[in-house]
Formats: structure tokens, sequence, C-alpha cells
């Protein structure tokens, strides 16, 4: 109840977000669910089936309709709540409360029934509850006065601790508080990764149901960079618990292959998403639930973005040589047939023969040059819609940026800055991550060229200049190291200790860690 309030007070004069619709938000339910649960109430009353569908009920929470008095009475039963608080001022033709009501201990000291018949025999508050009680895992008690063979119902909505947190996590950024990424967090994304790996291995859904969901992941690849990321995440992994919830049963082949689908490519994300914060364990465990996903639907193109995808993670927090293998690995999934992988694996092998390069591998330069040849190719044969999105695409100005980044570990600070600096001529502004990115590779030039003063101020202005919402992890981690490059090179200056003391300013926390970082980073760090 205290949920679904604060949701329509923080939700209803930014969205429109109504009463009745804040309850069933505040369960983390969607409205196919709600119906099958008036349905079951029907059901149990002895009546014919109700006409009550999820149009209709979304009409009811849009305002566009009012529940008539019998759809009320049922809609208060499964919320377990009064007229008015679904926002309608009007009493329930039962005549009773629905509101839960604190049980009161009997004077022998053992706890009351949880509610008292009404006057035919029905319980008045607990049939029917979105979310049972934690000694009530059925719809119906097993005390229920109708009888134990009336407690068998369906099995109740999962709606489980982590999307709670989620949920509170995503109103306390909506309502502009403070947000630190503490253990119980971080066991909320776990725990709704963990979930989606039992059931894709145990999993009914409509087709425009599916629909929505694959038009909503396509959406989040085209907001991903514009997005914070914390808050990209919540919103990615509510929808990923509610896919988990379909998947509980076996589907339909072709339903259950679009839905592992989304399961995919959700994970994936979600995986991107803990790059950019930091937290590399967890995005290495949802590459791990995208492969079994993308393995349940024999798609090799799909599990060639995943690869490609994960091989990030060592990219930035890990041994380049794993990323290389990785990266080879998507190209031998992705095969000769133009596709996203095969345009992006290539690039990335090279980038990370390049930082293998600059390690001192004398045989890396020649393999990178020849890999961006490759993926340049592949690219120009790539249709329109591979080439629109940062996440599930792969475009024009992230082979720009991979292509500067290369030349630009290969010591060829030139070219590098020729190509970057087109590379920021092609990002949008909002296009946050990357763009910040490019900007701290021309830093990494202007070094090479012997100007550590102003790669520096151009790796500071880069940092301090994002909002402080975006200033994630893998940023300031990128910048660490290039603070790290300037004293191996040029020993301790003053000018890097205040660029030290620039990315530990309160703005600029370390996710992963839940605090802001030390002025001057330990080894392990850079």
């Amino acid at each position: 109840m205290q949920i679904a309030r604060e949701i329509h007070d923080q939700c209803g004069p930014l969205f429109g977000t109504s009463r009745i619709k804040a309850h069933r938000l505040s369960h983390g339910v969607s409205l196919s669910d709600i119906v099958a649960q008036v349905r079951a109430l029907y059901e149990l009353d002895g009546k014919a089936p109700p006409r009550l569908g999820e149009t209709l009920l979304s009409a009811y929470e849009s305002g566009y309709k009012r529940p008539g008095p019998e759809y009320l009475h049922y809609l208060c039963a499964v919320y377990r709540v009064e007229p008015d608080d679904l926002g309608y001022q009007s009493p329930c033709i039962c005549g009773r409360g629905h509101a839960v009501r604190p049980a009161v201990a009997a004077a022998d000291g053992r706890p009351a029934p949880a509610a008292a018949p009404g006057p035919d025999g029905e319980a008045d508050a607990l049939v029917g509850a979105v979310v049972p009680r934690p000694d009530d895992r059925q719809w119906i008690t097993v005390n229920d006065p109708r009888g134990p063979d009336r407690a068998d119902g369906p099995a109740p909505i999962d709606v489980g601790e982590e999307d709670i947190v989620l949920r509170r996590t995503l109103l306390q950024l909506l309502a502009g508080t403070g947000v630190t990424l503490d253990g119980q967090f971080l066991g909320a994304v776990d725990g709704i990764r963990r979930k989606m790996d039992d059931t894709l291995v145990n999993a009914t859904v409509s087709s425009t149901m599916l629909d929505q969901w694959e038009e909503t992941t396509l959406a989040y690849g085209r907001q991903y960079q514009a997005t914070p990321s914390l808050r990209m995440l919540c919103d990615v992994l509510l929808d990923f618990s509610e896919v988990r919830r379909m998947c509980d049963r076996r589907q339909p082949v072709e339903l259950q292959e679009r839905l592992c689908r989304i399961a995919a490519q959700l994970a994936g994300l979600s995986g991107l998403i803990m790059i950019n914060l930091g937290d590399h364990r967890l995005a290495r465990s949802f590459f791990r639930t995208a492969r079994t996903a993308a393995d349940e639907t024999g798609d090799r193109a799909l599990r060639a973005w995943v690869t490609v995808r994960e091989s990030l993670v060592p990219m930035y927090y890990g041994d380049p040589r794993e990323a290389l293998q990785l990266a080879r690995k998507a190209q031998d999934l992705a095969g000769r047939a133009p596709s996203v992988a095969g345009a992006m694996a290539p690039a990335v092998e090279a980038r990370a023969l390049g930082m293998l390069a600059l390690r001192g591998r004398g045989d890396a330069a020649p393999s990178a040059r020849r890999a961006l040849v490759r993926g340049r190719a592949v690219f120009d044969q790539l249709p329109k819609d591979n080439t629109g999105d940062l996440v599930f695409g792969f475009t024009e100005r992230q082979l720009t940026f991979y292509e500067g980044d290369t030349l630009t570990s290969l010591g060829d600070h030139r070219h590098g800055d020729e190509v970057l600096s087109r590379a920021l001529t092609l990002y949008s502004p909002s296009d946050h991550v990357d763009l910040t990115l490019v900007r701290l590779d021309r830093a990494a030039c202007k070094l090479q060229a012997g100007h550590p003063d102003a790669a520096l101020q151009e790796a500071q202005n880069a940092i301090t200049e994002l909002p402080g919402e975006h200033r994630s992890d893998i940023l300031v981690h990128r910048a660490r190291q290039l603070g790290a490059a300037v004293r191996d090179k040029h020993g301790e200056m003053q000018q890097l200790h205040e660029f030290y003391e620039a990315l530990a300013a309160p703005s600029v926390k370390s996710p992963a860690a839940g605090g802001a970082p030390s002025a001057v980073p330990p080894a392990e760090q850079v």
C-alpha cells in the first residue's frame, strides 16, 4: 500500500500514473496477471468468466473508462484495498471492507484468524490477493471456510524481494535523491540473473506481448548511452524479471524462441551496463546468462553478438589476450554472412592487438591493421537496420572510434587523432560513454606527442564536464589509466596531483565500491 502511494505521488504528476495503475506497479505484475486473478475469483464464486481483458483494464488505468460496481469489487479483492485507494469515490457493492486488517492476538496469546467470514461465509479480505502473506503461498489459505478443496488455485505471482529493491531504487532516482550501490542492490541484480538461469533450464505468453517486449528491448538499445547507467539498469532488469516470469513455464516452440531471444538481449544489455558501472564480475555473470538464453534459440548470429559484447569486459577490466580470444570466437560464430558481430569482432580484435602492441608484442601491429581492414569490409556490407544503434547494431561512429583507438595504441598518434576527431563529429552529445572514451583517447594522443600537461587537461575536462549521473566507473577508470601512463613516462607532476583530486571529487563515485575513489589510486586500479 505504501509503495503504491509513493509511486502515485512521484509518478502521477510526471507521467499521469493513476492510483489503480500504481497498485499494479507496486506489486510488479502485468495486466494479464491481474486479469487472470479476477477470472480465478469469478470461477471460485461459481460465475461465468468475465469479459474483463488487458485492453479494458488498461483503459481503467489510463482513466478512459471506469470499472462497473462488480468489476470494481473484484479489483478491490485482488489488490486488498478499498475503492478509494484505487481512485474511485464509491463504496463497494459487497458492503464489506477489502483492506487487510492487522491481526489482533486473542486473550490466550494465540494469533487471531487473518480475516473473519462475511455474512455469506466468505472471507472478507484475503481472497485473491496479488501478493501472498509470508505464510500463505496459495491464493486462498488452507483454513478457508469453503474447504481445502477450494484452496488449490494457480501458483502465486512471483514478485520477489529483488523487484522491490529495484523499484525502491527507481523511485529514489525519480525523486532525485542520491543512490549508493550497496550489497543489497547488487544482490538483487544478481538474484534476478540467477532466477533467469534457473527458469531457462526448466518456461503462456501472447504474440502481442512479445511484440511489445521486442520493441521495448530495441528502444533500450537506442537509449543506452543517453540514459544514466543506474536508471537504465533498473528499467532493463524490471523487464528482464517480467520475461523470466513468462519463461517459468514452457511455451510453444516459436514463442519460446522469441522469449529466449529477448532474454539474451536484455541479459547482454545488463552486462554492458555492469561494465559501465565497474562491476566486471556481475557483467561476466550476465553474459553467461545471455549465452544460456541464446543457446536456446539456436541463432549463431545472436550467440556471436553476446560473445563479442562479452569481450569488452577483459578489454576494459582484464587481459587483452582474453578479449582477443573472445573476439575471434565471435567471428567463428558469425560465419561469412555479414552481421553485427561479424563487423564488430574484427574491430575489437584490432583494439586488443593494439593493446598488446603497446605492451611490446612485436607481431601485433600488422595483425591489428589487417583486422581493421576486415572489420571495415564487413561493415560496408551491413544492411542499414544493423547500423542504427550502439547496442544491438554496430554504427559508423563506433567503428571510427575503434579505428582511432587502435591507431593510438599502435603509436600512430597523428593519424589516430585525426580519426578520433572525426569520430567526435559522428557521435551525438547524448552518447556520453563513447563520446568521453573518444576524448580520453585523444588525451592519450597528446601524451604520445610529448604533451603530458595537455593530455591531463583534456582527460580532466572530459570527466568533469560530464553530468554527475553519467560519470560511470568505466570512464573514471580509463582516466586513471591515463594518469598512470603520465606518471610512468614523466614521473610525479603537480598537475598530476590536481588531476587525481578532480577525479576524486564528490560527484565522481565508484559505483562498485559505493563511494568516492581516493585521490591517488592504488596500483591495482590502474
